[in-house]
């Protein structure tokens, strides 16, 4: 008799981890949605462009280029690792489109896999999301806070030193702070304060503006929010073609030899760095319940976010390149320097206006997907009731959106740049991977319902979807230890909290409905 008790609480333990939910109880819950219905195909465009043009072309590109610590530079073939990039996202946004359009509703990826996979891997997926999201929004807070420092500088005969050019301690973290003092061997004790002389204090007080500025636009609405986005996306790409026109007349041909520096080895590195920059398609997919109609527009704002943002980094990418030799390209700002060592300083200021511009919009649609993703897993009760609350007047979930904010502005004052960047494309990649395989699947277990956007060439599409995505994961393995190592941890982490919190709170409340 215990033996068998066992057995059958072995057996409900895996029923439960495989429960899914059904697609028509998926659609029957976004049609019920609390959030508003205000965006249109232009809406998600905008979107989406605001969150892919600026990370690659202002912060990433810099790194994909000349290489890193733990990585060999693509150099002028940075060219080929973007169309790389581009190919290996390109299947990936297909399998999206098919499935936004069937299943129009928040959470993106997790309620996808969700109704494939069931429970457990709907946490899991969900779970890394957050790590795609949430530290790509800390990753491009500190880079913002560089432009920003950067741009202030341009006003020095205008504005006093205090504010031009503010002490170190105010605008990075301590980790970059201690990695410049080793780099150019500097006291660390004459660059920042010490509390009790143990207690580094350093507090990267531009990035936390940000943050908050953006929160409080946030919760004004998601209708505000896209205007806001599209003023930025607007200046970012005037500045950007601004740049590839005036920076074509300094192209010297032979900075572009030797094309690969590093061979193969440089471009799928370099086509790894780059693709942080490609995760934006996939935030448009995360407000499909706030979409007017989703089967339609969802496919244009992500189809139509690819075509033209991969068009923006090839050119780009040729002119930057083309100005400066690969090993003499700057990591920090690219696109600046290379203004700067035409002889353009007045352009380069202009340049960190854009990167200013291009950066908020990014951090605005993270931290817009980051929302969307917790108010899903928040309604299938695994996460506290109280962060799905929606305001009356602005439909928008008030405090998990100041919930989000808050951490990025704390992971904001010790996160590493380049290992959060490498950190989100490991759960980018991961999310691209599942996106493909529920494709296979419910054309399998659900072939008769209606799909407004169907991918073409099914099963070939999504195979080499997961082809590419897993062919640059593993490649990457070699090379990136740091991050290859944090990203295993941080699933650990997800599945502790899965069986300690959100398991046994989704069954709590199940039974309470």
């Amino acid at each position: 008799m215990e033996n068998n008790a066992l057995k059958y609480k072995y057996r409900n333990f895996i029923n439960n981890l495989l429960e899914k939910k059904s697609t028509d109880e998926v659609i029957e819950t976004a049609k019920k949605s609390e959030l508003k219905k205000t965006l249109g195909a232009f809406d998600l465009i905008i979107l989406g462009i605001g969150a892919v043009v600026g990370t690659g072309i202002f912060t990433i590109v810099g790194s994909a280029i000349v290489g890193g610590p733990e990585g060999a530079g693509a150099g002028p073939a940075i060219i080929l690792s973007m169309v790389l990039a581009a190919i290996a996202s390109i299947f990936s946004a297909l399998c999206y489109s098919e499935i936004a359009a069937m299943i129009p509703i928040a959470g993106s990826a997790y309620t996808y896999t969700y109704v494939t996979m069931g429970e457990f891997m709907a946490w899991i997926v969900g779970w890394i999301l957050m790590l795609e999201y949430a530290i790509g929004n800390i990753t491009i807070a500190s880079a913002w806070s560089g432009y920003f420092a950067q741009f202030l500088k341009g006003f020095k005969h205008i504005l006093p030193p205090f504010i031009t050019n503010f002490p170190i301690w105010l605008r990075n973290d301590y980790r970059s702070i201690s990695i410049m003092c080793d780099r150019f061997d500097l006291d660390i004790h004459d660059k920042i304060p010490f509390l009790f002389d143990k207690i580094p204090v350093a507090i990267n007080l531009p990035a936390i503006f940000i943050v908050v500025f953006l929160t409080l636009i946030l919760i004004k609405g998601v209708k505000e929010s896209t205007r806001f986005a599209g003023i930025m996306v607007a200046i970012n790409i005037f500045i950007i073609s601004t740049f590839i026109l005036v920076g074509a007349h300094y192209v010297q041909p032979q900075n572009w030899t030797p094309f690969m520096p590093n061979g193969f080895e440089g471009v799928f590195m370099g086509a790894f760095l780059i693709f942080f920059a490609y995760i934006g398609f996939d935030a448009i997919s995360t407000t499909a319940e706030e979409t007017k109609n989703p089967q339609k527009d969802i496919p244009i704002g992500i189809l139509g976010t690819l075509a033209i943002c991969t068009a923006l980094y090839i050119g780009v990418a040729l002119v930057l390149t083309g100005m400066v030799p690969f090993k003499l390209i700057d990591i920090q700002a690219p696109i600046a320097h290379a203004m700067h060592y035409v002889g353009k300083d007045w352009f380069a200021g202009f340049i960190s206006a854009g990167a200013i511009a291009g950066l908020t919009s990014v951090l605005l649609v993270y931290q817009l997907g980051t929302v969307r993703i917790l108010y899903a897993m928040s309604r299938d009760k695994f996460l506290p009731r109280s962060l799905r609350i929606v305001n009356r007047k602005t439909r928008i979930p008030n405090l998990l959106t100041w919930i989000c904010g808050f951490v990025v502005i704390i992971g904001s004052l010790f996160m590493d740049l380049n290992i959060s960047a490498e950190l989100c494309n490991f759960g980018t990649f991961t999310s691209f991977i599942i996106i493909c395989i529920i494709v296979l699947i419910l054309r399998k277990t659900d072939p008769d319902r209606k799909r407004p956007f169907r991918v073409p060439f099914v099963p070939l599409f999504p195979i080499l979807g997961i082809v590419f995505c897993a062919g640059l994961i593993i490649y990457s393995l070699k090379t990136l230890k740091t991050s290859s190592m944090l990203f295993p941890a941080w699933i650990a982490i997800g599945i502790i909290i899965y069986f300690v919190y959100g398991y046994p709170a989704h069954r709590d409340k199940n039974r309470k409905k």
